[in-house]
């Protein structure tokens, strides 16, 4: 029985990890290797170029390289009948809690006023501004990712809420759903955490609207995706004093521009889309167990509904 053909559309960095690795499958590499369209099974990618994977007329399936999808489903003329299939590790959901309660403590215990008064040789003792248990940390989407960082921020004493689309039910943390319920939410979120999906809902959801509807001197984490944020209504917010800062790890164009202005803001912590990284062993076997399902006549888990990006 023929191997399937798998067309991976990755930097070269990724596909020199894979080509050795991949004995169970024939590996394209898009922009190396010559193929014929109708002979591509399986794509896998980040973010392919818009139109490419309509041209595969006999594909099965699509691999997300990443926890989100938003890079295939930009496309517009994405072939809805293909099955896409998101990278799924539990390691991504520790790094990315990770992240979170670092910058959440680093805000929390005003690690960089302390930093401030290290350079200055400055002896500046003091208690902290706010106790945690009243300290608000409101999460933008509480799916896998987002349940195990409240989780984790929970047994570090703070309060927690929660916005997402339909109603959700986690021990401990308030929930909020949907547009009637959005602003509720923002009016009590100090730290507000923002692990949603990209989809045509929730882009640009961090916008001025937004920003006003925060406590005075919020401080907004932003570790999902660049799309989910207006940036010049960011900057204008810690302008005005709305915001008090900013820790940004995504952007809407990657690597970030040296000319932007985000890089030397005073109140904004830049990070280069590190929160979470996918290793490449482990998304070998995710791709490997996925293609093996397809060919058996099964489906994995983790496929995501076009319509809604879940």
């Amino acid at each position: 029985m023929a191997k399937p053909n798998l067309l991976m559309v990755v930097p070269a960095k990724w596909s020199a990890l894979w080509a050795s690795s991949l004995d169970a499958v024939n590996v394209l590499v898009h922009g190396r290797d010559s193929y014929a369209p109708e002979n591509v099974d399986y794509v896998l990618s980040f973010r392919p170029p818009p139109g490419l994977l309509k041209s595969f007329p006999n594909l099965k399936a699509a691999f997300s390289l990443g926890a989100g999808v938003d890079g295939f489903l930009c496309d517009p003329e994405y072939p809805r009948r293909v099955p896409l299939v998101r990278f799924a590790d539990k390691s991504l959901a520790v790094e990315m809690a990770q992240f979170v309660l670092m910058h959440v403590l680093i805000r929390h215990r005003c690690q960089r006023l302390f930093d401030e008064a290290q350079r200055k040789r400055q002896w500046r003792q003091m208690a902290l501004p706010r106790r945690t248990e009243d300290t608000r940390i409101g999460l933008l989407g509480l799916g896998e990712i987002g349940s195990f960082t409240a989780r984790r921020l929970m047994e570090l004493g703070f309060a927690l809420s929660a916005w997402s689309r339909s109603r959700k039910s986690l021990p401990g943390v308030r929930s909020f759903a949907g547009e009637a319920e959005f602003d509720a939410f923002l009016g009590q979120a100090d730290i507000l955490v923002c692990l949603l999906s990209l989809t045509r809902k929730t882009a640009g959801i961090l916008n001025a609207r937004t920003f006003a509807a925060l406590p005075q001197g919020a401080f907004v984490i932003n570790a999902a995706r660049g799309g989910h944020l207006i940036e010049a209504d960011l900057i204008a917010a810690l302008a005005s004093g709305r915001l008090s800062g900013a820790v940004l790890d995504v952007f809407e164009n990657e690597p970030l521009a040296k000319a932007s202005p985000l890089w030397n803001h005073p109140k904004i912590t830049v990070t280069p889309h590190i929160a979470a990284v996918s290793q490449p062993a482990i998304a070998v076997q995710y791709v490997l167990d996925g293609i093996a399902l397809f060919e058996r006549g099964q489906r994995p888990e983790n496929i995501v509904d076009v319509e809604t990006a879940y």
